[in-house]
C-alpha cells in the first residue's frame, strides 16, 4: 500500500524486496489493477542481496525481524545503498527502556525469532556505521489505541474468522491483540521513527516541513486534534 500511494501520489519509481511469494504476488497483481507496474519493481530478494543506490529508503516494520545480532549488518546495508544526498526512514516499535528478551509466546506463536530492540541498541548500531542519526522520535499513544482498533475489527469480523480459522486461533489473536495493547499502554513499550543520512543537512534541521498544512485537503479533514497533528 505504501509502495502504491508513492508511485501513484507522488511521481516516484519504487523498488520493493520481500520474502514472502504471497506479499509479491499480491503487490505485483495490486499495482497492475492501478496502472502502476511500470512505476513499481517488487522483487523476491533478501535486502541484504540488493546491489542498488537509492535515494531514499523506507522501512517500516521490518527492523522488529532482524534481530539483535544482525542489527549492524540491517544498517550497514542501509548505508551501503543510500545515495550521498539520500535520506533513509527507519519506523519500528522499540523499547524506551534496557534492552529485554522477547515474549516468549509471541516467539512461540505470533512472530518466531522477533525481536524488540531498545532505543540504546539501534543507536549502537547506527553509531557504527557512516549514517547521521538525522532525526529521532519516540511515538507515543499512537500504537496502544491503533492495537484497541484492530481488536474492535477482528470481534466485528468474528463470522469472517471463524470461515477461515479454529476457534483456537481466536482466542490465540485475541490475546495476542490484547496482551499487545496493555503492553504499550502501561509498559515502556512505542513506536520509532528515524531519519538517517550521509549528510547533516539532508534532512532539514527543524520538523516545520512536516507540518504544513494543504489548504486543499482541509475541507475533507475532520478536526480533530490528533489527527491533525500527524498530518
Amino acid at each position: 500500500g505504501m509502495a502504491l500511494t508513492l508511485a501513484r501520489d507522488h511521481g516516484v519509481h519504487v523498488t520493493g524486496v520481500t520474502l514472502s511469494e504471497n506479499q509479491l504476488a499480491t503487490a505485483r497483481r495490486r499495482a497492475a489493477e492501478e496502472g502502476l507496474a511500470d512505476r513499481t519493481d517488487f522483487r523476491l530478494l533478501d535486502y541484504r542481496l540488493l546491489q542498488d543506490r537509492f535515494d531514499r529508503i523506507v522501512s517500516v516494520g521490518m527492523l522488529e525481524h532482524v534481530g539483535a545480532p544482525h542489527l549492524h549488518d540491517y544498517f550497514a546495508k542501509l548505508d551501503d545503498l543510500l545515495a550521498p544526498e539520500g535520506v533513509a526512514l527507519v519506523h519500528s516499535i522499540g523499547h524506551v527502556s534496557p534492552p529485554a528478551a522477547t515474549s516468549a509466546w509471541i516467539d512461540r506463536y505470533i512472530f518466531p525469532g522477533g525481536y524488540v530492540p531498545s532505543l540504546s541498541e539501534v543507536a549502537a548500531a547506527v553509531e557504527r556505521t557512516g549514517l547521521w542519526a538525522a532525526d529521532v522520535e519516540v511515538l507515543r499513544g499512537h500504537y496502544g489505541p491503533t492495537l484497541n482498533h484492530w481488536r474492535q475489527r477482528f470481534e466485528a469480523a468474528l463470522p469472517r474468522v471463524r470461515a477461515m480459522y479454529d476457534e483456537r486461533f481466536i482466542r490465540m489473536w485475541r490475546f495476542y491483540l490484547a496482551v499487545c495493547e496493555a503492553a504499550f499502554e502501561e509498559s515502556f513499550q512505542a513506536v520509532f521513527h528515524m531519519q538517517l543520512s550521509h549528510r547533516q543537512y539532508a534532512v532539514p534541521v527543524t520538523r516545520d516541513y512536516l507540518y504544513q498544512r494543504d489548504p486543499a485537503r482541509d475541507h475533507s479533514r475532520p478536526r480533530d486534534g490528533m489527527l491533525h497533528a500527524a498530518q
